[in-house]
């Protein structure tokens, strides 16, 4: 078995270590050839090497975010992203990730993100360039998972039940607090800001109408003209409120919509 040749991204030196132990732990052919623990040093390192795999990095590094080393350098293998944030799960799958672990991580989550490595590497042809080979990773990574939200854990009743973002119409905020009411007319209090589910949800199913409404294709039922360009939105079960497209986000509603 050839050996899988790793790239860790991570500032702190003792869950570097760990990771490093772990990976070979996990498979004595995996060989950790640079740990680098800022972007600074990591753009410095993949500018001139070429000699790797498989890339494990944390997402807040002593400089800055490790996005900002693929803004300075083209990096053309794929990356699973370890950290201790989970709001960042979208830009991570933009920028070559395959897998994002939560800190603290354990040796079965590692296990299976490399486990995955190696499915997708299966089902790519060889050879390829290496921007083939990632161009064709990340479009196998789309079958097998998605970065967004299916469901969301909620308060009811002094338990906690889950709930389909599917079958979420929309969600709304008001005073600080978010509601999301699903198709069935049953409203909920969530723990996540509407940017943060602007983020988690899947825009081809979620559009952010306004400050006030996320809302779900499904639910619309009318869309009217408004006042001044905008459009007003028909959706079950309907809210208290209008929900308004301004003028200036019409076309990409549009757009959407048309989709």
């Amino acid at each position: 078995m050839s050996e899988l040749r790793i790239v860790i991204v991570e500032d702190e030196a003792a869950t570097a270590r760990n990771l490093a132990y772990t990976l070979q732990n996990i498979d004595e052919h995996i060989v950790v050839v640079s740990t680098l623990p800022s972007v600074q040093e990591a753009v410095a390192w993949f500018n001139s090497n070429t000699g790797y795999g498989l890339i494990f990095m944390d997402i807040s590094l002593a400089d800055g975010m490790s996005f900002e080393i693929f803004k300075q350098v083209k990096i053309t293998r794929p990356v699973i992203f370890v950290t201790a944030y989970n709001e960042h799960a979208l830009t991570a799958f933009k920028n070559n990730g395959i897998d994002y672990i939560l800190k603290p991580f354990d040796e079965e989550e590692i296990g299976a993100a490399l486990n995955k490595y190696k499915t997708l590497t299966a089902a790519v042809p060889s050879p390829l360039t290496p921007a083939l080979e990632v161009e064709n990773l990340l479009a196998q990574l789309q079958k097998l998972s998605t970065p967004y939200k299916r469901s969301f854990l909620v308060h009811f009743r002094e338990k906690l039940i889950p709930v389909e973002a599917a079958k979420i119409a929309w969600f709304y905020t008001a005073n600080e607090i978010v509601y999301a009411r699903t198709i069935a007319d049953q409203q909920y209090i969530m723990d996540f800001t509407m940017e943060q589910l602007e983020q988690q949800l899947n825009p081809e199913q979620f559009f952010r109408a306004n400050r006030q409404f996320i809302v779900n294709r499904t639910a619309i039922s009318e869309v009217d003209f408004y006042f001044n360009g905008r459009l007003s939105l028909k959706v079950k079960p309907e809210p208290t409120e209008r929900i308004l497209i301004s003028k200036a986000r019409v076309p990409e509603f549009k757009g959407w919509m048309n989709r």
